[in-house]
Formats: structure tokens, sequence, C-alpha cells
């Protein structure tokens, strides 16, 4: 394992070997995916596939002649050679017994005056034979190298099972030209460019279809494991599955800005943001890595000095000497150093894979902590594809499709053609259903009202759309209209009024259904201990439906946007950490305000994916009770290590410092406690929601 110092780390941009004690380059994370870096083709844990890592290593080559070497050292007294001789030749061939040890060790120490693990090691193996206790040594060292071997190995199937993401997406893609098919790099395409994507072809690009229908499977970017249907206008995910129909795609990004990539470097960059504990343990051991070796530098000598204790081995008593190297072995802080990130990053990797993409350690760390959900509700708590319900202009004829009525959708379509607003898409929707969507131009110099509504020049007019409020606030609004507009707002529809100059010419009412499923992740939730909260601007009356269906008790509708940032501010004051749930387009105040801002819909959408801390590639709540239970996991995980680490290591110390270890237990305590909680935090790789709840 490489330790480098602060320039190292920021002159390489990151880096994977970012474990030097005191480094403060905020780099640090044990994997970094390097594309270049050689691939062992699985990301399959096995002693096979760790033996051939380990054999493919170029310390090798020192290292065994080194370990030979220093073997047949042991032998040499048979041939007459006195005992201080055989440890300065030991002592020689001791640093090419444990290269990479003893390297960084002495660089560490001499280079920088400071000590990481590697230091320690260092200083009790050359302990070991100054006593005499060459096998011990060996055994250290070898045990040592072989758990750092190891760790790499463990680090590398993390960035194995992360690279898998880069294998989703095709290197090439078949380009239409003039009628012509070509077979390019997917470098070579760009944005306007047309491909086709045949029946059981994985798809190269993020695009939108031209021409064509398939049900295509994005289960392994979204987790979703539901076929989508695709057709004209539809946009479509790089690394998705085509099913049976041919498409034509028209491609929309550069190829290093397609959802596979953006992905990636999100998952990359959130192993770079250390969670509170990872930061907690790298402090901690930037202080106790001396104050461990000043520790066992003291039990070496007071007694000797002071209390005229034995230094050496005396018999078959232990000296101060032994008993020093032996705290200074178990005092190591390597599984502390080790386990925690590694459990954070495979965590990241395993929520990465299930369609669920933390932007950092600490959002991982913190999801599980908090106590309270706000949701705000237009596509998130519903589908965020609301259909026109009702359409009733002041002039009505009686019929809703009456010309009037279409004038009407045709005036409200233009006033919302450049809107992001969800409602604003079911409008246009309308329009084009009715043939009425060229009807006007787009309306010009728009201003949003704020949690009201938008007014733009539609012909030379100022048109407005917008809430009931407003209208009664600064419009003359026939009554007979109100009652309407209250009706349908009763029956929990969604009301806007449209204006033409200084006429009122009607309404329009849209319907959002709640999405499938809501209910049931609802009581996930509040089964997690988090108590939901829903945050809308719409009306009190719709809000209350959704809320009843989803099983939400606290509503807070009619919401302003600053007053949705007032009441995410009231609840941070209630409950502590709260996590903001929105459709990450129109609630980024919101979601920044929170502790922990969750979206949704991220899949294709690179605002969305850097909007929030916690993004839902699937485009449904479904995965956020998977998300909070990997967060609990996660967080168990590196307590049962903590308190594992420190049990187990303060007994063998107290054994240690009255002389009842011989080293080879100490080397064993340290570094299988090492392996155990390294092995211990992997298993966050494998967590499956299902089995941890049963085996609860």
């Amino acid at each position: 394992m490489k330790f480098i110092d602060d320039e190292s780390c920021r002159a390489e941009n990151s880096s994977s070997d970012c474990y030097e004690y005191g480094c403060n380059c905020e780099a640090g994370s044990p994997i970094r995916l390097d594309t270049d870096k050689p691939r062992r083709g699985s990301s399959t844990l096995s002693f096979s596939g760790f033996f051939r890592s380990f054999g493919q290593s170029p310390d090798l080559k020192i290292i065994l002649p080194g370990l030979l070497l220093l073997f047949l050292s042991l032998f040499v007294d048979r041939i007459g050679f006195q005992q201080f001789w055989i440890m300065i030749i030991q002592l020689l061939f001791l640093p090419f017994a444990g290269w990479p040890v003893f390297k960084d060790g002495f660089r560490t120490l001499f280079q920088k005056r400071r000590f990481n693990m590697n230091t320690l090691m260092t200083i009790a193996s050359i302990g070991a034979v100054v006593l005499g206790e060459t096998y011990e040594a060996i055994i250290l060292l070898v045990l040592f190298t072989l758990s750092e071997a190891l760790e790499d190995y463990i680090n590398d199937n993390a960035r194995e099972i992360l690279m898998e993401f880069a294998d989703l997406a095709p290197k090439t893609a078949i380009r239409i030209s003039n009628a012509i098919e070509e077979i390019v790099t997917v470098n070579e395409l760009q944005p306007g460019d047309v491909i086709l994507v045949r029946p059981a072809d994985r798809i190269p690009m993020d695009g939108v279809v031209l021409s064509g229908t398939s049900s295509v499977n994005q289960a392994p970017i979204t987790g979703e494991s539901k076929l989508i249907e695709k057709k004209d206008g539809d946009e479509i995910i790089s690394g998705s599955i085509n099913g049976q129909g041919a498409l034509q795609v028209r491609v929309s990004k550069y190829a290093k800005d397609n959802t596979i990539q953006r992905i990636i470097e999100l998952v990359t960059q959130a192993q770079e943001k250390k969670a509170e504990q990872v930061k907690y343990i790298d402090r901690f051991a930037a202080v106790y890595t001396p104050i461990i070796f000043v520790v066992a530098l003291l039990v070496a000598t007071i007694p000797v000095l002071i209390f005229k204790q034995p230094f050496w081995n005396v018999g078959g008593s232990y000296g101060w000497l032994h008993r020093s190297l032996s705290l200074l072995l178990v005092g190591c802080p390597c599984a502390l150093v080790i386990s925690t990130p590694i459990t954070m990053i495979s965590g990241l990797t395993r929520a990465a894979k299930a369609g669920v993409i933390f932007k950092g350690g600490v959002y991982l760390e913190g999801l599980s902590n908090a106590k309270v959900i706000a949701f705000d509700k237009t596509g998130t708590l519903t589908k965020g594809e609301p259909v026109v319900s009702q359409v009733k202009a002041v002039d009505c004829e009686g019929d809703p499709f009456c010309p009037r009525c279409d004038d009407l959708v045709a005036l409200t379509s233009a006033l919302e053609a450049h809107s992001s607003h969800p409602l604003a898409s079911s409008i246009m929707e309308e329009a084009n259903r009715r043939g009425v969507v060229a009807r006007y131009p787009a309306a010009q110099d728009l201003t949003v009202l704020e949690g009201k509504g938008q007014t733009g020049i539609v012909n030379g007019k100022l048109g407005t759309v917008g809430s009931l409020p407003l209208f009664l606030q600064e419009h003359s609004t026939p009554t007979m209209l109100v009652q309407d507009v209250l009706e349908a707002e009763g029956r929990g529809e969604s009301t806007m009024l449209v204006c033409d100059g200084d006429k009122v010419r009607g309404f329009l009412s849209v319907e959002d259904a709640v999405r499938p499923g809501v209910a049931e992740v609802i009581r996930q939730i509040k089964k997690e201990g988090l108590r939901p909260v829903m945050l809308t601007g719409d009306n009190a009356v719709v809000a209350e439906k959704v809320g009843k269906q989803a099983g939400i008790e606290e509503i807070h509708a009619a919401l302003l946007p600053e007053e949705k940032l007032d009441w995410l501010t009231q609840l941070k004051e209630k409950y502590g950490n709260v996590i903001m749930a929105g459709d990450g387009i129109n609630d980024s105040p919101a979601l920044a305000r929170a502790d922990i801002g969750v979206a949704m819909g991220g899949a294709g959408n690179a605002q969305v994916l850097e909007t929030a801390d916690l993004v839902l590639l699937n485009d449904d709540l479904e995965k956020l009770p998977f998300a909070l239970r990997l967060s609990s996991f996660v967080n168990s995980l590196i307590k049962q290590n903590v308190v594992f680490s420190l049990g187990v290591k303060a007994l063998v110390a107290v054994l240690a410092l009255l002389g009842l270890t011989p080293l080879w237990v100490a080397v064993l305590a340290d570094i299988g406690i090492s392996l155990i909680v390294t092995l211990n935090g992997m298993r966050a790789l494998r967590f499956e929601p299902e089995s941890e709840i049963s085996a609860a």
C-alpha cells in the first residue's frame, strides 16, 4: 500500500493511495477509478484470484530473494558464525524481505519526520531481529505484506465492480449519414448525429428516439427491472439494452457526458468526500500513531532505568524491550484506518449498482441518522405526469371542446411553452391533442410570479396564468368561474386561471396520480424511524388527498418557495438532520437547505445528477428504503469494526505489558484484526435488504 504526501496527492489529483496520516489534501480515497490500470476481468473475491493478483506484484522480485536469504541466515550458526554477526547479516537482509514496508516506513520517518503504520512495522521487525526472534520478524513481514496485498486486492475488487459500469456502454456505434450506415467509435459521435440501435443491442449513447418502437431494459443503469416502452420523442440512456425493435436515435451528448460516464464520475468523486467517521479516524490516527511509538519507547526504558527491570529477555521471562515491541505491534491503528474507508466505499459501490448515487460517504453515513424526511408532492409522491382534467372558458358554449375552450388551451400553451414546471407539460400535451399548439406564438418577456404563476406577452398583449388567490387579488374574476374553480380544487385537482390583458378567459384543472407503491414506501420509512412530512406549493385539498393516499399525516400546503425553506429550517431545529426528497429540478433551493437532498429521475438528466446529495436513478421512491437500510448497515459495520478492533487490541496490549504474549501473538492480533474488519466492511458490497430484514 502506498503512502503519499499532500503535494503528491494534489499532483495526482486524487488519489487512491492517500492513506498518509495527517494528509490535508482532502483527496483521500483508497480506490481510484483508473481505466489504464490492468483489470482482473472479474469482480468476484476468491483466494485463487488473490494469489494470482499477488503473484503479479513487481515487489516480489525483491521480497522473495530477501525472505530466502533471511531464512537461510537462520542456519549460518552451524558454520561457526557468531551471534552478533548473524544479527548484522539478518538486519541487512531484513529490508529486502519486507521491501514495501521498509521503503515507505523509512521514507516517512526520515523525509517527513512522521510515523505511519509501516514505520511502526519497520521498527518492530528490526527489534525482533535484535532480540533474536527472527522467526517472529519473518512472520511479521510475510503476514503484513500479505495483508497489505489482500487489502489492495479487495480495493481492486471494488474498483472492478465500479468499472462494470464503464463496460455497459459499447465502444462503437452504427452512425447513419445520408442513408449510409457506418461503424464508428462513440468518441467520434457528436450531438445531432443519428445512430441505429439494432434489436438486443446495448445502447451506446444518450439520445432521443427519432423512429421505431421498442421495449428497453434500463436495469443495468437504474436498477429498474421493468421494461420501458420507448417511442418517437422519448429519451434513451446509454448502457440500456434494446428489446426486439430497431431504433433510430439522435445523439444528445458527447460520449464523455453520457449517463454512464457521469455516474462513474459521481461515484468516484463520492469516494473523495470523506464521511465524518472516516475524518475522525484519520485525525485520530495522525495523533495516535506517534503517541503509541512514544508510549512503547517509555515502556522499553522507564522500567529499566528507574526500577532496574531487565531490558532483554531473561530465562523464560520477557524483557521490557520485548514487551515494548509487542505493544508497538498491537497498538498499530491499521484496522481502524483501513476498514472504515473500505466499508464506506463498499457501500457507495453497492448503492451505485442498485441505481442509487450518493455524492459522498458523508451522505451515506448521515442518511440513517436523520429523524424526519420532507417530501415534495408533484413529481415525487405523484407521477409528475399530470393530465388536464377540465377546461372551461368564461364564455363556454357548454362543450369543453368548443372553439372558445380550444382557444383558451391555445393561449395557455403559449404562456407555458418555455416553462419547466410539470403542469406545463400537461398543458402542451392537451394543446397538441386539440391541434392548437401553434395557434399563438410562444410568449415573450416571461416573468415568473414565485409560487403564483407567470406572465408573458402574447400577440402584443400581457397574458397571465396563475392561481385563484392571484386572480382574486389582481383581476376581476367572474363569481361563477370562482365557484367552478373551488369545486375543482375540492375534488383535489390543481387549477390555473388565464387572462388576456384585463380579460379573464377561463381556467384549466389538472390531476396528477399518486405513484404506485408510495404508501408502502412511506410505511417502510416509518418503520426505519423517520417521520414523513409533505411540503408543497399546491393547495391544501390536493395535498390532503395525496397525503391520505400516501400515508403522510403532517402536511404543509400552499407554500411559496421561501416558505418551504422556512419550514425546512423549523424541521431542522425540531428534529435535527432533515432529508428533503424532490424531483431535483424545481426543488433545488429546498434540496440545498436540507442536510441531505434526495432527487429523483437522475437517469439521463445532468441537472438532477448535479443537484442533490443522493440521486435515485430509477425515477422511483422504491429505492429510498433500500438506501436507508444500506446506510444503517454500513454504520453498523463501522461500529462493529471499531468496537472489535479496540476491544481485542486493548486485551492483547494488557497481556503484552504483563509479559504474557510472545511477539507472534501480537503480530497475529494486529494483522488478524485488520483482515477481519476489512472483510467485514466488504460485506456492504453484498448487501441485500431482504436478507438483513429476515436476519433481524
